[in-house]
């Protein structure tokens, strides 16, 4: 029951009627996206029928040794953050059976190298991967059914009232972790303010990412909210990318600065391109010195946009040279020449690209997107710039910015001039590279304090969940 003795609460019919309406628009959609990515073809039993592969049914709570966790992360950043969870989740609990959910293709494949991480660490359970499925109260419980989690974790955004509602008539506590809450998001949200609070009831706790998020998180969720802080800032880089990328980069000189535009969205290529001429343009008038010219390197965020950024940038004249290509001509000493643009169309790779820059701009920052993910570019020591629009990371942009870590700017002309700015000048770049690494090291610690509202969540008996106060009964016993 809820916190005020009231039985979990229900998405309202026209939530759900809503869902079945859109389900054949969901299939066109995925058959639209399956013709760029094969993948979004397959496990359509997972996504709209909750089916997925079999594994061997877990004992009766009372006599298993180890918990089943299960932790939904919709794409790549989710995913990446549910690894510093998951590996102290499977050190506090050996043995333990982890579920690991999704709802992209680039998700899941990063999931995938997860799985593989997690089975070299000694006395580590399995983990399987599924696709969530959408949010319909068949396939809900035959997901839980089949899965049968001890505790459900949902990463940063993830509210589905019909799933939230059906876990806690199971009697399966969940916890909405490394939460955020942008202004813009609230406000949205407070449109639909009774579906969010009825399915914020069904919420066993919640770890927000600042304490802003928790404060707008309170305005639809009743129960304890803790600032745990944001876990990405627990992911250390791949030392071996970041030594491939140190070699990359003494490969093709450091004669010429190199400007990354790391995790690019669509139409900022177009925007940095547009900026990159009118800059030509003007240093043509007062020529720069051959050596300040920069290479450019591109890395858009999403795999099924590679093709097409490649052919934009062939269309501005540009020759490109994409990562799949590297090996070959960068065994030549006098490739790639400095008119060439460096692509990066890979997955998993992004600490190898920071190290190779001596500066980046973060995508979706110029337009009005939110922006990316920068706190990576900090622990790898990367010099920062970023546009206007940061509103999924406000918090820290604003520390970085703080510490000196990046610079804010309006637009792309203006990230280009900072760009300009950081690589003429050696003392400005090492500091800011300093400052990256010291507010990547100092912001850590969230995973730790997330792990602790998730063993708490654990430690309750089945059928309840705990508030800040203490326990809450449920009502409905777990899935049988």
């Amino acid at each position: 029951m809820s916190a005020e003795g009231r039985p979990p609460q229900r998405a309202p019919v026209w939530y759900t009627a809503a869902w079945i309406a859109a389900l054949p628009f969901v299939a066109l959609y995925l058959c639209r996206r399956g013709l760029r990515q094969r993948e979004y073809f397959r496990h359509w039993g997972e996504r709209f029928l909750g089916a997925g592969a079999r594994t061997p049914a877990p004992l009766p709570r009372d006599a298993r040794p180890a918990p089943t966790i299960w932790i939904h992360a919709v794409s790549v950043g989710e995913t990446h953050a549910a690894w510093p969870l998951i590996e102290r989740l499977a050190r506090n609990h050996p043995g333990a059976r982890f579920v690991l959910t999704h709802m992209t293709p680039t998700g899941r494949a990063v999931g995938a190298e997860i799985a593989q991480r997690l089975a070299r660490a000694a006395g580590s359970g399995p983990l399987s991967q599924r696709y969530l499925p959408y949010d319909l109260p068949g396939p809900v419980r035959r997901f839980l059914r089949e899965t049968r989690p001890d505790v459900g974790v949902l990463m940063e955004t993830e509210i589905w009232p019909t799933l939230l509602h059906e876990a806690a008539a199971a009697g399966i506590p969940t916890v909405l972790a490394n939460a955020r809450l942008s202004e813009r998001s609230a406000a949205k949200a407070a449109r639909f303010s009774r579906l969010f609070a009825g399915a914020g009831a069904n919420l066993a706790a919640v770890g927000a990412q600042t304490p802003e998020d928790r404060d707008r998180i309170a305005r639809w969720f009743p129960g304890p909210i803790a600032v745990t802080g944001n876990l990405k800032f627990d992911l250390r880089p791949d030392a071996e990318l970041v030594a491939r990328g140190q070699r990359w980069r003494a490969r093709i000189g450091a004669d010429r600065p190199l400007w990354l535009f790391a995790s690019t969205r669509e139409g900022e290529e177009a925007m940095l391109l547009d900026a990159l001429s009118a800059r030509a343009g003007t240093e043509m008038a007062s020529p720069a010195s051959p050596a300040s010219s920069p290479r450019l390197l591109f890395v858009p965020r999403h795999p099924q946009r590679f093709d097409d950024v490649a052919a934009l940038l062939v269309q501005r004249g540009l020759r490109v040279l994409r990562r799949t290509q590297w090996e070959s001509p960068f065994a030549d000493p006098a490739a790639p020449d400095a008119s060439t643009v460096l692509l990066g169309d890979s997955m998993g790779e992004m600490p190898m690209y920071y190290a190779m820059a001596d500066a980046t701009v973060i995508g979706g920052s110029l337009a009005p997107l939110g922006g990316q993910n920068l706190i990576e570019a900090a622990a790898c020591g990367c010099p920062i710039v970023f546009g206007p629009h940061m509103f999924n990371f406000a918090q820290a942009a604003a520390d970085a910015v703080a510490c000196g870590a990046a610079r804010r700017v309006a637009d792309a002309a203006e990230a280009l001039q900072a760009l300009g700015e950081i690589t003429r000048d050696a003392a400005l770049r090492a500091r800011m590279r300093t400052a990256a690494q010291a507010f990547s090291q100092t912001h850590r610690g969230a995973a730790n304090r997330m792990v602790a509202v998730i063993e708490e969540a654990l430690r309750t008996p089945p059928g309840q969940t705990a508030t800040a106060s203490g326990l809450r009964r449920r009502s409905s016993p777990t899935p049988s």
